[in-house]
């Protein structure tokens, strides 16, 4: 089978397409052919060499799978050829995969693979950032940083079906518009303004409830700044490479909260509070009340150029890798 190989920490060149055989499930694994395979901004930091408790290269990066059972364990109680989207620890950029049948869901009717695939990741850590760890209730405000992002789309979404009043960062107009037409009320441009002034013009000086940021960095503590007191910051990634110091001293004057959220960590200690969104995620899903916002598919043979297209801040929505 065709396989993407990290072969060393670095830029998108270090990966390289390879055969492997196709793995054999264990007892209580089953097999799913891929059709079609999401990439995540954690696939980047990993290959980088900079997410903690990363894979050591070589390996497969990859952790979601859309696709058909292929085989099962035999301790395993699911058919041959149902349509599933699985979360994987490893080696989704492949044409097959393994999978725990506990982190397999069945795709929603009428859901294309392309879809499917950007729908565990993005849709669980945006329900969880914003209701199950912050707390969003309606007619909050809040703040979604990459809001035309993988994430920020669901989130946006999310936000604004739940009633609260939505601001949302993004690079271009292009951006802007996506998230606009899914919810956001007040699209910010950070490259051409100051989004701390412009969330605290939109709101007569009193900042937001909530803060959604994936971008670590300095745009960790600006969004600080943008946050009202009593306010919560929920930090799940730093895609621009570099983390935060939090000052205890400043969250304990300006009475404000951060909370962390790793979505695979999450899962591993708690996966009945991060399992229990699926069904509503899933009915909106089928409804059309929500949508996976599938922004560019590439064959898997190109995942490097996929890896590069998202870190040039090119793409918006999920990016997805196809096996031949």
């Amino acid at each position: 089978m065709q396989t993407v190989l990290v072969e060393a920490f670095g830029d998108a060149e270090t990966m390289t397409v390879t055969e492997q055989d196709r793995p054999e499930p264990e007892p209580e694994q089953v097999r799913i052919e891929i059709e079609a395979a999401g990439i995540n901004f954690a696939d980047i930091m990993q290959r980088r060499g900079k997410y903690p408790g990363g894979p050591d290269p070589p390996y497969v990066p990859g952790m979601e799978a859309a696709g058909r059972i292929d085989a099962t364990g035999e301790r395993v109680n699911l058919d041959r050829g149902d349509r599933v989207v699985a979360t994987v620890p490893g080696g989704a950029y492949a044409e097959y995969a393994l999978a725990d049948p506990q982190a397999i869901f069945p795709i929603p009717d009428g859901m294309s693979f392309d879809e499917a695939a950007g729908f565990p990741v993005q849709f669980l850590t945006a329900h969880g950032c914003l209701f199950g760890w912050g707390g969003l209730e309606a007619g909050e405000r809040v703040l979604i940083q990459a809001a035309a992002g993988g994430v920020g789309t669901a989130a946006v979404q999310l936000a604004s079906q739940a009633g609260a009043e939505v601001f949302g960062t993004a690079s271009t107009a292009e951006k802007l518009d996506l998230a606009s037409e899914l919810g956001c009320d007040h699209p910010i441009n950070y490259t051409e303004t100051d989004f701390v002034e412009e969330v605290e013009s939109l709101t007569d000086g009193e900042g937001v409830d909530l803060v959604l940021d994936g971008v670590g960095g300095e745009t960790f503590h600006e969004s600080l700044d943008a946050l009202t007191p009593f306010g919560r910051v929920v930090t799940y990634g730093a895609a621009s490479g570099d983390t935060a110091t939090v000052d205890t001293g400043r969250l304990l004057f300006e009475n404000k909260t951060v909370i962390g959220y790793h979505l695979g960590r999450a899962r591993s200690a708690a996966p009945g509070r991060v399992l229990e969104a699926v069904p509503e995620l899933t009915e909106g899903l089928t409804s059309g009340e929500l949508d996976v916002i599938v922004g560019e598919t590439f064959p898997l043979a190109d995942a490097a150029a996929a890896h590069e297209y998202i870190e040039n801040r090119q793409s918006s929505g999920k990016v997805v890798l196809n096996p031949p």
